[in-house]
C-alpha cells in the first residue's frame, strides 16, 4: 500500500509539473477571451473532458495505437513542439488565435478541442509521461492511480479555469497581460525544447 502511494504521489508530481493549473489559467483567459461566462464554462468543461478521454486513451492502449499508425516518439514531440510554439507566439504578439474567432454571433468553442485540450492540457509531454508511467508498471492497480491521479489534475485544471474570471479581477488586466505574455514565452520555449529534443532522438549526431 505504502508503494502504491509513493508511485501514486510520483505520478502526481509528474502531471502537475506539465499540466500546471496555474501556470494554464493565463492561457485559458488569452484564449477565451471576449466569450461570455456560460461559454466560458462550456470550453472549460469540454476541454478537460476531452483532455481526459485522450490520456486515458493513450494509457490503457498507447503503445498499440503507436505501432498501428507507426508513430515515433521523436515524431510525436516534434509535431507537438510546433503546435505548441505556435500558441506561445500567437500569445507573445497579443493575436487572438485564428481558432477561435468569431463566426457569425457565436463564438468558436472548437479551441475546447484545440489548443486547449490539445496540446496544452493532453499535449505530448503530457501524453509521453503518461506512457512512460504505464511502461514502468504492469500492474493494473498502478495503470489505475495513473487514470485517477490524471482525473484530479484535470479537475485541478477545471477549477483552476473556473476561477480565473476572479482571479483576474483581483489581480487587474495588466498583470494578467504581462503574466500572459510570459506565459506566451515559456510555452514557446517549452514548444522549442520538444523540437529539439525530438531531433536528437532523431539523429544521434545532434547528441
Amino acid at each position: 500500500m505504502e508503494d502504491l502511494l509513493t508511485f501514486a504521489f510520483t505520478v502526481f508530481t509528474g502531471f502537475f509539473a506539465i499540466m500546471n493549473p496555474i501556470s494554464n489559467m493565463p492561457i485559458f483567459l488569452t484564449l477565451t477571451d471576449g466569450a461570455d461566462k456560460e461559454t466560458k464554462q462550456r470550453i472549460n468543461l469540454k476541454a478537460v473532458i476531452v483532455a481526459f478521454i485522450i490520456v486515458t486513451t493513450f494509457v490503457l492502449l498507447g503503445n498499440y495505437i503507436f505501432e498501428l499508425f507507426g508513430i515515433t516518439i521523436p515524431a510525436f514531440k516534434i509535431a507537438g513542439g510546433i503546435l505548441i510554439f505556435f500558441v506561445g507566439f500567437e500569445m507573445l504578439q497579443s493575436k487572438k488565435s485564428n481558432i477561435k474567432r468569431l463566426k457569425t454571433v457565436n463564438y468558436d468553442e472548437n479551441i475546447a478541442i484545440s489548443p486547449l485540450a490539445i496540446p496544452i492540457l493532453a499535449g505530448p509531454g503530457t501524453i509521453v509521461t503518461a506512457t512512460n508511467f504505464v511502461a514502468n508498471t504492469s500492474s493494473y492497480m498502478s495503470i489505475a492511480v495513473i487514470i485517477v491521479v490524471f482525473a484530479l489534475m484535470c479537475l485541478l485544471n477545471y477549477i483552476a479555469f473556473s476561477l480565473s474570471d476572479v482571479i483576474a479581477k483581483k489581480i487587474g488586466d495588466n498583470v494578467i497581460s504581462v503574466i500572459g505574455k510570459l506565459m506566451g514565452l515559456i510555452i514557446a520555449i517549452i514548444g522549442t525544447s520538444m523540437i529539439i529534443s525530438g531531433l536528437k532522438l532523431s539523429f544521434e549526431v545532434l547528441n
